[in-house]
């Protein structure tokens, strides 16, 4: 994965590369990611070649904040197994939705590509967080680790699609998943994905 160049910055480069980054950001979540580098130098107030010296393609730049985003969302996983109550799964889905909300340009390429160390961490603690919630009675028992990740796909699509309307709507589409996995007598229709359908689906999808 292509990252900007971590040697230490002078104080105005690393401006530049907030503000780089920011626009790149605030545009790929406006226009996706089709948003050129042009329009990403504007909306910075930087040149264009302030830009390519960071990062010399949008690839590039892309890849730089897939990274932060995928850092992000494992620093919340590894946060929510502070919770010893139960509630880190519920936790970890508020907190990825605020953070899916915030980063939504680049939410098609979350975990496509992503190091196997990194996605099977967050599958890890997810299957840890689930076991936790059963054990305390607040989720089915016949919830199983795929079908806890793919919460955090309907979440992100609600992100994707109300964002223009109504940014927050995911919160109750959130409460709605919550309700539809508390513990029920009602038997689930089907069997749940596995890991490898779901490296499927998601290479599948990140492909389009």
């Amino acid at each position: 994965m292509v990252t900007a160049d971590a040697r230490p910055l002078r104080r105005d480069a690393a401006r530049n590369l907030e503000r780089v980054v920011a626009a790149a950001r605030e545009l790929f979540a406006e226009q996706g990611l089709d948003a050129s580098v042009e329009s990403i130098a504007a909306r910075a107030g930087v040149g264009m070649g302030t830009v390519y010296r960071r990062f010399p393609t949008k690839e590039a730049l892309i890849e730089f904040l897939v990274a932060q985003l995928v850092r992000d969302a494992l620093d919340l996983a590894r946060r929510a197994l502070d919770e010893s109550d139960g509630t880190g799964l519920e936790s970890l889905l508020r907190g990825m939705g605020e953070l899916q909300a915030a980063h939504r340009g680049c939410l098609r390429r979350l975990w496509a590509g992503t190091p196997s160390a990194e996605r099977q961490e967050f599958r890890s603690i997810v299957q840890e967080l689930l076991v936790r919630a059963q054990d305390a009675g607040t989720v089915r028992p016949d919830l199983a680790a795929g079908d806890a990740l793919v919460l955090f796909w309907s979440l992100r699509h609600i992100v994707e699609l109300t964002a223009g309307v109504d940014p927050d709507a995911w919160r109750r589409h959130l409460d709605v998943l919550l309700a539809g996995i508390a513990p029920s007598g009602r038997p689930l229709a089907h069997r749940p994905p596995t890991y490898a359908e779901l490296d499927e689906i998601q290479t599948r999808h990140s492909a389009r």
